[in-house]
């Protein structure tokens, strides 16, 4: 593996998902991989799960480990060619990239969608500015269009509390605010068609995902009908890919709640966590012994360790 970007970089999801449940049993056993090697964490967005589950993971593995928050602790970046560069930005990413790149032995990026403007976001835009100026493999920690990271913790998760070989697993659009990227939905979409489980997508009128990304997914929009027989329900809001970056609906006739997962098989209920309450999922669902969302959010310290130890080796 030379860099972790997203599902395209893995062989076999369901042995790296294999992996990383044998490394949560023993999550020392590699730890000289990383002696005397640093992991630097570049975040031009929020986070908090993805910060300390990476951190954690290379810590686990021996690494020494750097959190770089772009533009607060350093000068802000410009990412175009051939900029006269007269306004807020002092480095140009391909000076600051490339002087990263010297620090680190490996490289976590996080940085999200403009949600304005389809195409630069769907061509990785800035992901792709940092790639062609580093030199050491670059871990995805989210990025405009897929959350590799993430959609290996859902997998782990699916398999860790699966009863059956082949669960009926439902991604189910849920209302929200405000604009949020297709980035989770997508890489989820990508995981799961690659995994031996049975992959729903519900979602209204509008909110398909890009079709390279639902792949061969069922597409249903009527929520009650998906519910049935679930075995695992996933809750996550996205804006419109068709009309980009839109809010077509607020339906909150969606949002996960006892009635609907009643029509389950006892499903377990994920997200990926912050989730507005009440308005994605109600209180009687989190709160409830099926919310495995806690467990979820642990496991994305074991993704990330099974792929920075690829990485290393």
């Amino acid at each position: 593996m030379k860099n972790f970007l997203s599902v395209h970089d893995v062989k076999d999801v369901e042995a790296l998902a294999k992996e990383a449940l044998k490394i949560k049993q023993h999550p020392f056993k590699h730890k000289k991989l990383g002696k005397n090697k640093t992991m630097v964490l570049v975040f031009l967005n929020s986070s908090l799960r993805t910060r300390l589950s990476t951190q954690k993971a290379a810590q686990n593995l021996g690494m020494q480990t750097i959190v770089l928050n772009l533009g607060q602790d350093s000068w802000n970046m410009e990412y175009e060619d051939g900029a006269i560069m007269k306004g807020t930005t002092a480095e140009h990413i391909k000076e600051g990239a490339a002087v990263i790149s010297e620090y680190a032995d490996i490289i976590g990026l996080r940085c999200f969608p403009s949600l304005t403007d389809r195409d630069r976001d769907y061509g990785e835009f800035v992901l792709q500015q940092f790639l062609k100026n580093i030199k050491v493999p670059l871990v995805n920690m989210e990025s405009a269009t897929v959350h590799p990271l993430q959609s290996l913790t859902d997998l782990i998760t699916i398999r860790e509390f699966s009863k059956k070989k082949r669960p009926k697993v439902v991604l189910t659009w849920a209302p929200h605010v405000k604009a949020l990227p297709q980035c989770v939905p997508n890489s989820f979409a990508e995981w799961m068609n690659r995994a031996d489980v049975d992959f729903v997508i519900a979602n209204p009128e509008g909110y398909d995902l890009a079709p390279s990304f639902r792949g061969n997914a069922k597409i249903l929009h009527a929520p009650k009908e998906a519910y049935k027989g679930a075995d695992f329900i996933y809750a996550k809001n996205w804006s419109s890919y068709e009309d980009y970056g839109k809010i077509l609906c607020e339906d909150e006739t969606w949002m996960v709640n006892t009635e609907k997962m009643s029509l389950t098989n006892n499903a377990k209920f994920m997200h990926c966590l912050p989730v507005r309450r009440n308005l994605v999922v109600e209180d009687a669902v989190i709160d409830s012994k099926n919310s495995i969302v806690i467990q979820q959010a642990g496991n994305r310290e074991w993704a990330a360790q099974s792929v920075i130890k690829k990485l290393l080796s």
